[in-house]
């Protein structure tokens, strides 16, 4: 039933290596671990708004739900979303914070940030 839900599409990389041209400019060296279904989550029902200075930051953490069957993901791995009903989410980029494990699992649920540069 968990799989049903997963109405997105995403891919997971991981950088390798990086390569750099005559110009000197650096470019990332990735490799695919994961493409298919996915689903876009809210761990959190509201934001939390911790103070910075004079700054009001407000903070909400996502998760990327991919079927159980797939074990290869990992920290600081890059998620792209290709495909979502909600078009906002297409094209964005998360970096898998960490990894949560539990018995029973019927979805892997990837703690994720948005990557904005």
């Amino acid at each position: 039933m968990a799989e049903a839900r997963m109405v997105d599409s995403c891919v997971i990389r991981r950088q390798t290596g990086e390569t750099t041209d005559a110009d000197g400019h650096v470019t990332p060296v990735f490799v695919t671990i994961y493409t298919g279904k996915c689903r876009v989550m809210s761990r959190a029902v509201a934001t939390s708004s911790p103070n910075s200075g004079q700054q009001r930051v407000d903070l909400l953490t996502l998760e990327v739900h991919i079927p159980v069957s797939v074990t290869a993901a990992a920290a600081n791995d890059d998620v792209e979303i290709t495909a979502s009903r909600d078009a906002d989410l297409v094209g964005k980029h998360f970096r898998v914070d960490n990894l949560s494990h539990k018995t029973d699992l019927t979805a892997r649920r990837l703690p994720v940030e948005e990557r904005v540069s």
